[in-house]
């Protein structure tokens, strides 16, 4: 009777000792993107607050902004690009737009975009793992490499104001690529 108290003790050192044998760092993550297949509505709605509530700022401010960021021509559509390029696509997009929702802002607006920015760096993260995993050593194509210089100029060229309006007017754009990233097909 004594010896069957000394089974659980044993089965739990030998578990001990073989987790400790297999770190959990060693076991390889996987790439998974489905949870933006479809993007949860009130992750939307937030989205769309905030767009909506900075457009009535605009409006008070009489900003004006012409830059053409995310207008892309014929040439160069996401869905072209091969799907590590598609990856590190999303990732400069969404990395823009949460340096852009980063600057201070007024109290109000702040609070309102807290939530599209807490989405939007998670969505990020779980595309440099994803970048990490499938393609650890890509090298971006000259379309990809073109885009990618194309947002460093505006954001060495273009006032502050300019850019935070751009990122998020196209936030939604940013999404249907992040959408199409995790669906992996030829969206346009």
């Amino acid at each position: 009777m004594l010896c069957l108290n000394f089974i659980p003790l044993i089965v739990l050192l030998l578990g001990a000792s073989l987790g400790n044998a297999f770190p959990s760092d060693a076991l390889k993550k996987t790439c998974s993107l489905s949870k933006y297949w479809f993007l949860v509505p009130r992750e939307l709605e937030a989205l769309r607050k905030m767009q909506q509530q900075f457009d009535d700022i605009m409006q008070l401010s009489n900003r004006k902004c012409h830059t053409l960021l995310f207008h892309r021509r014929k040439s160069l559509e996401t869905a072209e690009l091969s799907v590590p390029d598609r990856l590190m696509l999303v990732e400069a997009e969404l990395d823009f737009a949460i340096t852009m929702l980063g600057f201070p802002a007024p109290a109000r607006f702040a609070e309102t975009r807290r939530r599209p920015l807490a989405f939007l760096t998670q969505a990020r993260e779980d595309l440099q793992d994803c970048i990490h995993i499938e393609a650890p050593s890509h090298q971006p194509s000259r379309k990809l490499r073109h885009q990618l210089q194309k947002l460093e100029k505006a954001r060495k060229t273009e006032t502050t104001g300019c850019l935070e309006a751009t990122a998020i007017f196209h936030l939604f754009q940013i999404l249907n690529d992040l959408q199409c990233v995790a669906h992996r097909d030829q969206c346009t």
